[in-house]
């Protein structure tokens, strides 16, 4: 009977130290790790130091492929591994950084995997995975509010393109090149310059800028930010009543395996009797 428990029981106990903070803390180490080996190679190095990032970065991709062979190999349903976003991603992160960079034609796409191997730190830490998810969920709600401030960066171009252009024909040439001059003002890069040269011919056109401001970085922003928050605090429910429901499963196995003993104490009472 043992023998025949040993294995399920091993299985568990790697299960367990993958899901183990230790375990967990080691691969954060080491993608932060990897972090800094990239930005060193940015720099002009001896070749001595150059040679020990080489070796260490050798020694990061087999320790990922080590890693994420054996969270395949703990994983309960292993059909279904990739079918998870974030161990596919991992997955292609890990098997892109394979890639030599002694070959010259993969060498540009090997360097841009090893530097995504530095965002594996947001499939690692859960709260990092929870606030992608929310953001990644919130993009078809924010995808309307970013047509709605298309429309009204359009609107607003072509009346600056037809006002403004005889002032500014750079800034307020055509509507594309409007549409940008309006990105600029939004985001307050030296926008009064650009409002006071159009107040010199047209002193009421702050009312053009200061409705536009108002629209863009304070309306649209703030309903961006309230789509975001909104999915968020859906996601923040839906974990802590799906660990409600886990809870609950659990305290009813226990439950369960708490009456099977009774009945197995009450029927050995019974017989001794």
């Amino acid at each position: 009977m043992s023998s025949q428990l040993s294995p399920a029981s091993g299985f568990e106990r790697l299960r367990r130290i993958e899901s183990s903070k230790v375990f967990q803390g080691a691969v954060i180490t080491i993608i932060i790790l990897s972090a800094l080996t990239i930005g060193a190679k940015t720099y002009d190095l001896p070749p001595l130091v150059e040679k020990s990032l080489i070796v260490m970065d050798n020694a990061i991709t087999l320790f990922f492929l080590v890693e994420i062979l054996f969270r395949f190999g703990v994983c309960a349903n292993k059909k279904r591994f990739l079918f998870d976003g974030w161990n596919l991603f991992d997955t292609l992160v890990v098997i892109g950084s394979l890639i030599p960079l002694d070959n010259s034609e993969a060498v540009l796409l090997g360097r841009l995997l090893r530097v995504f191997r530095v965002l594996r730190l947001v499939s690692v830490v859960p709260e990092l995975r929870f606030l992608i998810n929310s953001l990644l969920k919130a993009i078809p709600r924010m995808g309307y509010i970013a047509l709605l401030m298309f429309i009204i960066f359009y609107i607003y171009a072509a009346m600056g393109s037809m006002f403004f252009a005889s002032v500014d024909e750079e800034l307020w040439g055509d509507v594309a090149i409007a549409m940008l001059t309006l990105f600029r003002v939004a985001t307050f890069e030296d926008w009064t310059d650009v409002m006071y040269a159009t107040m010199e011919q047209y002193p009421l056109s702050w009312i053009f800028y200061l409705t536009f401001i108002f629209l863009t970085a304070f309306v649209f922003l703030n309903m961006m930010i309230g789509a975001i928050l909104e999915v968020m605090g859906e996601e923040q429910n839906a974990k802590q009543a799906q660990k409600a429901h886990d809870e609950r499963d659990e305290i009813a196995r226990q439950l369960q395996a708490v009456q099977v003993q009774l009945a197995e104490l009450t029927k050995q009472v019974s017989e001794k009797r």
